[in-house]
């Protein structure tokens, strides 16, 4: 899946998705906490400024999607929910926010090192044989909930710009990608992510929390400007959690 790195809400949304895309970014970043009660639909309807009938709508789409839950007592955000930020979620928010972390969430950094790479690695990076590049594998958490495990790979020349990329302080982790755009001018255009199902190893089963051989979504995103690829990256979700992505076409196919 490629997709611009535009930080604004896309115009031509209808107003519902408008109004289901600040929810929805809310509820990834954490500003609506897990079991926020939203106010009634007359009083966010008129604070989105919008009808209700179209707040309905877009509540109608987050229910579905896993966000929300609606119960005689009102509508709430879901606790625990098993969706989960995509690739793009955690992109757009570290450039909206300086942050890849949602509220309350807390990043680890286990390795930080230049390193040669394998070969895809190598290959993705144009890289000769022997030349390194930085990589950097770390884990996500809320409170006891485990998140994401990743390991995101850069340049080797960014590491004399950007030495932070070299730390496991956790934190300088959270806002890395900003940082590297700053100091290289090395601002991505486009992005791919790719992601499938698989069993878990022992190394992403202990950082998981989860069993040896459990499924889990795995993924891995590229992101790049004309003069190559700026950051590779590699994660994985436990089990139970979903990810979704929104998209546009540009023009309706020729009859």
């Amino acid at each position: 899946m490629t997709t611009d790195l535009i930080d604004e809400q896309e115009p031509s949304q209808h107003p519902y998705q408008q109004v289901a895309a600040q929810l929805r970014q809310q509820i990834l970043d954490g500003t609506l906490a897990e079991g926020a009660k939203l106010p009634n639909h007359r009083s966010l309807a008129s604070e989105f400024g919008v009808a209700v009938a179209t707040l309905q709508r877009a509540l109608a789409d987050l229910q579905v999607e896993g966000f929300i839950k609606t119960t005689q007592r009102g509508t709430f955000v879901a606790n625990a929910p098993t969706v989960a930020s995509s690739g793009w979620d955690r992109i757009s928010r570290v450039l909206r926010t300086g942050s890849v972390l949602g509220e309350g969430e807390t990043a680890i950094v286990t390795a930080a090192e230049l390193v040669v790479p394998p070969l895809y690695v190598s290959e993705l990076f144009s890289l000769d044989d022997g030349d390194q590049v930085v990589r950097r594998q770390w884990h996500t958490g809320r409170g006891e909930q485990r998140l994401m495990l990743a390991v995101t790979w850069y340049p080797a020349e960014f590491a004399a710009l950007v030495p932070d990329l070299l730390s496991t302080s956790r934190s300088k982790a959270a806002g890395l990608l900003r940082t590297v755009i700053e100091r290289t001018g090395r601002r991505p255009v486009a992005g791919r992510d790719d992601v499938h199902s698989r069993d878990a190893d022992a190394r992403e089963a202990n950082y998981l929390g989860v069993k040896v051989g459990s499924p889990i979504l795995a993924g891995a995103h590229r992101l790049w400007d004309d003069d190559g690829v700026v950051e590779y990256g590699e994660w994985c979700l436990p089990y139970r959690s979903v990810i979704g992505y929104e998209y546009r076409f540009d023009a309706a196919p020729n009859a």
